[in-house]
């Protein structure tokens, strides 16, 4: 497995599990194979991941639910974080929600659905431009005095915006966008480094255009005898010591593959190989 990194009071393995992909097609709905959820969620765990990723709108609601039925009561040492902030009304579909009512909601249910007394890692999912984001974070340092709550985190925030989210609460991890091909929250990558806030990149993959043949990371992968998803996310993983991957799936086949990339030290000249891939 790879290295550890601190949330907080709790250290975990850097290669965690992202359970958005469990759910139906276009994050909305049961899975299409739902034995094969519960498999690769059990399956996680059993390789060593100590860190799972989910929130609410996932379903909404359903991957929670099919995490406390694969892994509930829950093996010591794991991090359950989930989300509030977005919600849907189809497929692709995802609305910003920030009104404190209905963020200290949506912490109740998660509670419920979860079967805890307490949630490892609370994490607004996107702040709603319709509400003051102190009120928004406000929310989350509530509930954390409260203890339902044990470490808060952001995603989707510019600089600014976690600066600001910082100011309202104890912020021990961000999840922005960010991999090989789009380097965007760089400035964002970079506070968390000097700051040791974890930083947690969504979308590892680019879409899965990191991961195809023909690619630079699949050029990089031939050479040292691994797959491209696996040089895409050991990239990640060299960044900085503070990013903790989520990579998610709903095959066992594409987990081991995922949890591959632990092992994975890509030299010197892999990492120049990719250094270009975000070039305009």
């Amino acid at each position: 497995m790879s290295a550890t990194f601190a949330i907080g009071t709790t250290t975990v393995h850097r290669l965690g599990f992202g359970a958005m992909r469990i759910t139906g097609p276009g994050i909305w709905g049961p899975p299409r194979d739902h034995d094969e959820a519960i498999r690769v969620l059990r399956r996680s765990v059993e390789a060593g991941v100590d860190l799972i990723d989910t929130a609410d709108s996932y379903g909404p609601y359903i991957s929670e639910e099919l995490i406390r039925e694969a892994l509930h009561p829950y093996p010591d040492g794991l991090v359950i974080a989930t989300k509030a902030g977005l919600v849907r009304t189809g497929p692709e579909e995802w609305h910003p929600l920030g009104r404190p009512e209905y963020l200290r909601q949506e912490c109740e249910m998660s509670l419920r659905r979860l079967g805890v007394d307490c949630i490892d890692l609370f994490q607004l999912h996107r702040p709603d431009p319709q509400v003051p984001l102190d009120d928004q974070i406000g929310v989350f340092a509530d509930l954390q005095r409260e203890g339902k709550v044990r470490h808060v985190g952001v995603s989707n925030v510019t600089l600014e915006e976690l600066e600001q989210c910082r100011r309202g609460a104890e912020v021990v991890t961000v999840q922005n966008i960010y991999n090989a091909s789009d380097r965007r929250n760089e400035d964002v990558l970079d506070r968390c480094t000097s700051e040791g806030i974890g930083f947690i990149p969504w979308d590892p993959l680019g879409g899965g255009r990191l991961a195809t043949a023909g690619s630079a990371c699949d050029v990089v992968a031939r050479r040292l005898d691994a797959t491209p998803a696996q040089v895409a996310l050991a990239w990640l993983l060299a960044q900085a010591p503070t990013v903790l991957l989520i990579p998610g799936t709903s095959a066992l086949a594409h987990l081991e593959e995922n949890l591959g990339a632990g092992d994975l030290v890509l030299d010197e000249a892999a990492l120049a190989d990719l250094e270009g891939l975000d070039a305009p």
